[in-house]
């Protein structure tokens, strides 16, 4: 549903959700009371960008859009980036919070790192947000909320599975992005982010998993969502290697969906 948009009535009444990652842009602005779209962009880059290649685009995209440049009631920024990690409360330290992405991101001193606190399941999710990026949003609108897509993954997945005893592996493809992660005994084993150019580095990436884990690709439960469908190239590379395969029937629980319109329309987390 999309209403007719009205300036008078957003600048009270809508929240802007914006959802960034190197490799696209999406703008959604929504009826905060009947959740119904007022405006919906997207952009897709073939290669990824750099944070500062990208902050030029969202500055051209909003100073060309007049519906992005009015007052909103609330602001959600969402990044989608492979430089994350999932950390047990227990373990984490704030002022500590670099070294848990320097095993698996490559992170400058100056970068600003990050944090999302999952409460029930004790889980952090350590990521670096793009300072840039963040400092021109703030001096365009205001103060604003943001977090890292993973978080709502990871709630969404940790609910579902939380009394699951056998293992299951939960794929969130997006571009050339996929999130990958596996849960056992209602614990989370794996969360990460993997960049691929083929189904064949998809699948690679998939049974490199499964193997560190020790996990049976003949057993374990493979649940896909997001930009994925039955028939397509990566869906029968994974159907060739991956006896069990599913894909996930309400995908508003994980609060993701196959597009970027459908990830924020349903997003509730924040």
């Amino acid at each position: 549903m999309t209403e007719k948009f009205n300036s008078k009535v957003q600048s009270i009444n809508s929240r802007l959700s914006i959802q960034v990652s190197l490799t696209g842009l999406s703008f959604l602005i929504a009826n905060l009371e009947t959740k119904a779209t007022l405006f919906f962009s997207e952009n897709k880059y073939p290669d990824p960008l750099t944070p500062e290649e990208l902050l030029f685009e969202i500055e051209k995209e909003i100073s060309k859009t007049e519906k992005l440049s009015l007052e909103f009631e609330e602001i959600l920024v969402v990044y989608s980036t492979k430089m994350h990690a999932a950390v047990p409360l227990s373990f984490f330290e704030e002022s500590r919070a670099s070294e848990f992405l320097k095993f698996n991101s490559k992170i400058l001193s100056t970068d600003f790192v990050a944090h999302d606190i999952i409460d029930s399941q004790d889980i952090v999710v350590v990521y670096v947000p793009f300072v840039n990026i963040n400092n021109y949003f703030f001096e365009k609108y205001g103060s604003f909320q943001y977090y890292h897509g993973v978080t709502s993954l990871l709630k969404g997945v940790l609910k579902i599975e939380g009394h699951s005893i056998v293992p299951k592996m939960y794929l969130h493809l997006q571009g050339k992005m996929v999130d990958c992660v596996i849960i056992k005994d209602g614990s989370l084993q794996l969360c990460n982010t993997f960049s691929y150019r083929t189904p064949e580095d998809l699948i690679y990436y998939i049974l490199f998993c499964m193997e560190q884990l020790k996990l049976n690709p003949d057993t374990i439960p493979l649940f896909l969502c997001g930009n994925i469908e039955k028939g397509d190239a990566n869906y029968e590379i994974l159907y060739t290697y991956i006896r069990t395969i599913k894909f996930v029937e309400n995908q508003t629980s994980l609060t993701l969906e196959a597009s970027h319109k459908d990830f924020l329309i349903n997003n509730t987390l924040l």
